[in-house]
């Protein structure tokens, strides 16, 4: 499908400079534009690819004014980025619209499904699940018994709820997400033995949450493992048994949370992260990748390091470890020169 900039423009509520009447179907890096696509100009370290693109059209913003001439057609906006951002959603709903029952498929009878909902092929829900508006089931998808799946969920291929668990409105599970697995309980016993120690609890998805593909969020042992309202959470983590993750928060890749751990909203946790159970993360906090958190941490904190450690006192640590070699030697030397003194002190 085509637009032409005076359409874009008029969506985005921005100004045409150029041909009004050119039209593109594809999106592109300002760097790799080519004829028949939209590109955009956010980073001022970009500026000077927008006199060479290829691109049919380019965002900027509403100030923008070239040094020489533009051979794309310009589109001023308040805010190219985001402006993009609303256009790469609208390629993507455009992109992933799906209707429809797809066979073959398992459906509960006490179940009832939607007039517009997309149940992909191989799909299985189960018993007592409710099932909200315009919610997109894809292939190979698992929905336990007792599920409630809100308005404008969409589950992308293999994702696994286990039974009781709750997803919000406007919530997104990538391929390969598993919520409500059994929570890492196991007893000692006096033989050497573990003895499972039963989970069940749920998981609660609030609104506007979205997971990465093969994230996993273990069900509770007694009451909720609960994800506010707007959490983003990247691929490959872990989220632990009655985990509590506050509104807004953000993890990337491969993080790990460990049981019962609170963690609080409007944070930032960077790739590989882990974090120990029963322990209190403060709100605004921000954790620096590869960081291990044993600890509580305050508001606002902005830590890294293992033990994790305030972001400033961890680069000294750093300029210390570096310059350990030459410390060493001059101990070394220093030793030395202390024996050297004893043993003079001694002929006197």
């Amino acid at each position: 499908m085509k637009f032409s900039a005076q359409q874009i423009a008029d969506f985005l509520h921005g100004e045409v400079v150029g041909n009004a009447s050119v039209e593109v179907s594809n999106l592109s890096k300002i760097e790799e534009g080519t004829p028949g696509t939209l590109t955009f100009l956010a980073n001022p370290k970009y500026t000077h690819y927008i006199y060479q693109t290829k691109a049919s059209i380019v965002l900027v913003h509403k100030e923008f004014e070239p040094e020489h001439p533009v051979e794309a057609t310009l589109i001023k906006v308040d805010d190219p980025y985001a402006c993009l951002a609303l256009l790469l959603n609208l390629v993507n709903e455009a992109l992933t619209a799906k209707k429809g029952i797809e066979e073959p498929h398992y459906v509960a009878q006490s179940v009832t499904l939607p007039d517009d909902i997309y149940l992909g092929a191989f799909a299985y829900i189960g018993e007592r699940v409710k099932i909200g508006k315009n919610v997109k089931i894809y292939p190979q998808v698992y929905v336990g018994n007792d599920v409630v799946l809100g308005d404008n969920v969409t589950l992308y291929p293999g994702v696994k709820i286990y039974h009781s668990c709750v997803i919000g409105n406007n919530c997104t599970l990538h391929a390969g997400v598993v919520i409500g697995g059994d929570g890492f309980g196991f007893a000692p016993q006096a033989n050497g033995e573990y003895a499972k120690i039963a989970q069940i609890g749920n998981v609660v998805l609030e609104d506007n949450v979205e997971i990465g593909a093969n994230t996993t969020i273990d069900r509770a042992t007694m009451g909720s493992t609960v994800i506010h309202k707007g959490v983003k959470l990247d691929n490959l983590i872990q989220i632990a048994h009655n985990v509590e993750v506050g509104e807004h928060t953000v993890i990337a890749a491969q993080a790990g949370i460990a049981g019962s751990a609170k963690v609080g909203s409007h944070s930032m946790i960077g790739g590989q992260v882990g974090v120990a159970g029963h322990i209190k993360l403060g709100d605004r906090i921000q954790v620096g990748a590869q960081s291990g958190i044993p600890n509580h941490v305050d508001d606002d904190a902005i830590i890294m390091g293992y033990p994790a450690v305030p972001s400033k006192e961890f680069a000294r640590q750093v300029v210390y470890i570096k310059r350990l070699p030459d410390l060493t030697r001059t101990v070394k030397e220093l030793a030395k020169e202390v024996e050297s003194l004893k043993e003079q002190l001694k002929n006197k």
